[in-house]
């Protein structure tokens, strides 16, 4: 794989479980720099005290706002796009913020990354983006519509555009594995949705990967997909109490939040037809047809659909003894399970 060695990266939403986690890994790679984009003064002070590294330079800005863009990425050879709005339920109450930092702040990072000369770019998207039913994967959605539009319509950019697409990643922000722990500990029952309903489980660490890769081998308009293990909520809530000596704890059913999935997919059927199985990855070119649509009336696609999506029911399924073995190999469940937290 290609290093990032020497190499100056523009991280948007830089401070979130996605940035934090890239960023330290880009400064143990020896970058030249990492410039982080975010509107939240707080958390950059924490993350300059935590990394304490003069590499690390952080600039108040919103994706919303192309100028505040620009100016993170000045001199950056790469960018990382993971500024989002990613909760459900707050896409759901208010869709319209959702379209104007999902979409129309994609819209500014590319477009800026492509004015500033940056050799690649990497757009965070999720399987919620596949078959939307929320706005939250609506809006992701189009964010991915938007980096392939750039790819066809400027075929000989020197910024290459590229997409990912993830699951669940465990322990980041807001995910419910923290939420679990916190219920144990507290004595609360465990709160679950639908027990049935599974979900793909990623690390943080493989998701970094997965952006990595794409640095290093994206074509313009690729979507790339790291392959994933899934469960059940409750298999999951099982194992996570079961890891912290709680193996009876009590469950609640609560539920369906608002705009959530039985199962997600992290690849459609259409797209299992195109994609290239790279191993742990999957790379699905871009369709780079143009608009003469009439060259398509006499003589269509000899494609025929006969595979699958790629769902979170029909992947590798774990069961609790699995997924406590996964759950071990993050360093925040190993801090649990040993006291350290």
């Amino acid at each position: 794989m290609t290093s990032l060695s020497g190499a100056t990266v523009a991280i948007t939403g830089g401070t979130g479980s996605f940035g934090s986690t890239m960023a330290r890994h880009l400064l143990a790679e020896d970058v030249a720099a990492v410039h982080i984009l975010s509107r939240d003064e707080a958390k950059q002070h924490d993350m300059r005290l935590r990394f304490a590294d003069a590499r690390l330079r952080c600039f108040i800005g919103d994706v919303r706002d192309p100028e505040s863009v620009a100016k993170a990425f000045v001199g950056a050879d790469y960018v990382f796009h993971a500024a989002a709005l990613k909760q459900v339920p707050s896409c759901e109450f208010f869709p319209q913020q959702a379209v104007k930092t999902n979409v129309v702040g994609s819209h500014h990072v590319i477009e800026q990354a492509a004015a500033a000369g940056v050799r690649s770019v990497v757009c965070l998207s999720t399987d919620k983006a596949v078959y939307p039913v929320n706005a939250m994967g609506m809006t992701k959605a189009l964010m991915e519509k938007t980096a392939q539009a750039f790819a066809r319509q400027q075929p000989d950019s020197p910024t290459t555009i590229s997409v990912t697409r993830y699951g669940n990643v465990m322990y980041s922000r807001g995910s419910v594995i923290p939420l679990f722990v916190q219920q144990v500990r507290a004595g609360a029952p465990l709160t679950l949705t639908e027990p049935t309903m599974t979900r793909f489980l990623m690390s943080l660490e493989e998701s970094v990967d997965l952006v990595k890769y794409a640095f290093a081998h994206a074509e313009p308009g690729d979507l790339f997909v790291r392959k994933a293990p899934a469960c059940t909520v409750e298999v999951l809530a099982r194992a996570v109490a079961t890891l912290m000596g709680h193996p009876d704890h009590p469950i609640r059913v609560i539920g369906s939040r608002h705009g959530e999935k039985l199962h997600e997919t992290l690849l459609s059927r259409e797209e299992m037809v195109k994609a290239e199985d790279r191993g742990e990855y999957y790379r699905v070119p871009v369709d780079a047809r143009s608009m003469q649509y009439e060259e398509y009336f006499d003589e269509g696609s000899q494609e025929v659909v006969e595979l699958q999506d790629y769902t979170s029911e029909n992947t590798d399924r774990l069961d609790v003894a699995a997924t406590q073995e996964l759950l071990l190999t993050l360093p925040e469940m190993q801090a649990i399970v040993e006291g350290r937290a």
